[in-house]
């Protein structure tokens, strides 16, 4: 395993993370337990939820993955060696029941944070992310920019104003964004630094083949900066698999079983360039799924790689893209590919 110290923390991450947004929903405890023993004895010392998880959210199982997480650490024992990292939600409808009046605000990060230290049973977050901006802007694959007169958002001062309280309360060690835009990333930046506050280091967006939309303008940020990208949806909700090619529904995955992400695999230009970058891989004697991984491993920006699997066969396959190398000619022809098919599943 490799691993990248997260510039302005102390924070050394393995390249890989432990995506959890499926315990609680598509797997079971048991099941999570497994992921986690095995990606751990792996050297995956990163493990990524959110307060919302698991996927698709709903008010029944809200919170459930955080709770196995918790308990897993608590049976084995093992906090000390992990990074984990989780999320607080802002307004929207995907997060209406989590809490009355939500947004990124001083009670409600604070109410979120003493919620998920005590399913995670733990004393500190060591990262603690913003879900998503808590105002009017283009995320969750919206590419087009609605400018609203009765824009409803809280100030990002007042929400680094709230994580900067729970810092120094102990509760969390470093925060981070997701989700984010280059002006987002810009304005926590540059009121941390005129306000003497914490700065963010990290934004956890979503990136892959099918999505390089984070090397427009983000990534610039994040070199000159010194923000690096937590990657995740690497492989497009399995879509860069193969497993859907030839209009194949396989019972239990992700995208059979949740039409909500259907952008990747229910285009045309979607469908195309998936089958391109498939064939790709088959072409240089890789697995699909290992040739995508690869790939985000190996850029720059990237500090480490959020996968996420429902079985540990496709586990193990992921974290063996660690031993991986691309090389140049096929960056090259992944390369023509990407400028062939411009951002088909943002």
């Amino acid at each position: 395993m490799e691993y990248q110290r997260i510039a302005h923390s102390s924070l050394d991450v393995s390249k890989i993370c432990l995506g959890s947004m499926t315990w609680g929903e598509q797997n079971t405890q048991a099941q999570a337990f497994e992921q986690m023993d095995y990606a751990i004895g792996r050297g995956v010392n990163f493990i990524d939820t959110a307060e919302m998880y698991p996927v698709p959210p709903n008010a029944e199982t809200q919170g459930e993955t955080e709770r196995i997480i918790g308990n897993y650490l608590k049976q084995r024992g093992n906090r000390d060696s992990l990074v984990i990292a989780s999320k607080v939600s802002a307004a929207g409808p995907k997060s209406d029941f989590v809490r009355p009046n939500m947004a990124l605000d001083w009670v409600n990060i604070h109410q979120a944070v003493d919620a998920s230290l005590e399913r995670l049973q733990v004393d500190t977050i060591d990262l603690y992310q913003l879900h998503w901006p808590d105002r009017n802007c283009n995320y969750f694959g919206e590419l087009l920019y609605d400018q609203l007169d009765d824009e409803h958002q809280t100030p990002i001062l007042e929400t680094l104003e709230a994580l900067v309280e729970v810092i120094r309360q102990g509760k969390v060690r470093y925060i981070g964004v997701s989700n984010e835009t280059p002006w987002g990333l810009m304005q926590y930046l540059r009121l941390a630094e005129k306000h003497g506050l914490p700065r963010i280091v990290s934004v956890q967006n979503p990136y892959s083949l099918l999505n390089r939309s984070f090397e427009v303008g983000m990534s610039e940020i994040s070199h000159r900066e010194e923000l690096p990208l937590l990657a995740y949806s690497p492989l497009a909700f399995g879509a860069l698999t193969g497993k859907y090619e030839n209009n194949q529904w396989p019972e239990k995955a992700r995208l059979t079983l949740f039409k909500r992400f259907a952008r990747y695999n229910s285009t045309p230009m979607a469908i195309e360039a998936t089958q391109a970058y498939v064939d790709l891989a088959r072409e240089f004697g890789l697995s699909p799924a290992q040739m995508a991984l690869a790939f985000v491993n190996s850029r720059r920006f990237v500090a480490s790689n959020i996968i996420g699997a429902t079985n540990l066969e496709q586990l193990k396959e992921n974290i063996d893209s660690i031993d991986v190398s691309l090389s140049a000619d096929l960056i090259g022809r992944i390369n023509e590919l990407s400028n062939l098919y411009r951002l088909p599943c943002p």
